[in-house]
């Protein structure tokens, strides 16, 4: 009898029965029964929020070279972020649709539109370079963290990184923002693709200067064989979609931005006006790493709720504007 992670199916099925509703590829809502409040809960995580504050500043240290080398960045100088927009009409909509009661605004914070690479993975993987590029130039003298970082984006630099290669394996948007900006800052990139990606994302890679090598297999196997090829040769760094908590931290550095937004929009959040989260996952850290970062901010007033969907890449808020009480287990 087959195992999955030491247990058989019947084992998994008695142990959570949610799963039968879940092979039936029936629409389930699970709530999760370990469910803590912020202050116990964070003592259980090894990152910390001085780490994501980190991340935060090495964005903005790297914003003069991304405005410099990606001219539709001039605009926002820099600064990697997706608006986020009021949808009163879907609300009303939904309403009507579920004959449902939705009390306070309802937001979607358009990550599908974050620039350069036109998903939440820019958020992670354009940060997982970044690092990776400031920590070869560190140790190579070259950089300063007092440095004008638009001094990357020059020959001299290009020359520098390309004799370090790059290698990710993904489905496609994590490809995206890893090839798009290892191959500007110059180095070698290679992103093992599955067989689910889409092919104009293997072409725009391929245009960009990166090397797209194709599996027949799923995504499971184009990161296996992406850590293969990189372990194998020398100067060469793996970008681990599955384990990486750079690319986690890179995707935390969300919720800030977010706070901003809100705070522009005149919206609290406390006790009284929870914020609700619904975030489409699929493969990886993201919604995670937004999860995370959204709770170091707003703690047990924020909800988040990942959403087993196709991975849209954006994600909606609501925030419920009377008071509430009760648990909010998920």
């Amino acid at each position: 009898m087959s195992k999955i992670a030491g247990k058989s199916i019947e084992e998994w099925e008695r142990e959570f029965p949610i799963l039968k509703e879940v092979m039936r590829a029936e629409e389930v809502c699970w709530r999760n029964p370990g469910y803590l409040p912020y202050e116990d809960a964070i003592k259980n995580v090894s990152l910390t929020t001085e780490e994501i504050r980190e991340a935060e500043a090495r964005l903005e240290r790297f914003a003069p070279f991304i405005a410099s080398a990606f001219p539709e960045m001039k605009k926002s100088q820099g600064i990697i972020e997706s608006p986020l927009k009021a949808i009163p009409k879907m609300k009303k909509a939904m309403k009507k649709d579920y004959e449902i009661s939705i009390p306070g605004k309802m937001l979607l914070k358009c990550d599908s539109h974050l620039p350069i690479s036109g998903s939440i993975k820019a958020r992670g993987g354009i940060y997982e370079v970044l690092k990776h590029a400031e920590d070869l130039a560190f140790a190579e003298n070259k950089l300063k963290m007092t440095d004008d970082y638009a001094v990357l984006d020059s020959e001299a630099f290009r020359d520098f990184y390309s004799h370090y290669e790059i290698v990710v394996g993904s489905t496609g948007n994590l490809g995206l923002s890893i090839g798009i900006m290892s191959a500007k800052i110059g180095f070698q990139v290679t992103v093992h693709m599955s067989a689910d990606a889409m092919q104009w994302k293997k072409d725009l890679l391929r245009e960009k200067g990166a090397t797209v090598v194709e599996h027949s297999a799923d995504y499971s196997k184009a990161v296996e064989e992406g850590r293969k090829q990189s372990e194998a040769a020398a100067n060469s760094y793996f970008v681990d979609d599955e384990n990486s908590s750079t690319l986690f931290l890179g995707y935390a550095v969300a919720a800030s931005r977010l706070q901003q937004q809100l705070e522009a929009m005149h919206i609290r959040v406390d006790k009284d006006h929870p914020l609700f989260v619904y975030l489409p996952c699929g493969v990886g850290g993201g919604p995670g790493g937004v999860a995370f970062g959204l709770k170091t901010i707003f703690k047990d007033a924020v909800h988040c709720f990942f959403c087993g969907t196709d991975p849209f890449t954006m994600y909606a808020a609501r925030i419920n504007d009377r008071e509430t009480s009760g648990n909010f287990s998920r």
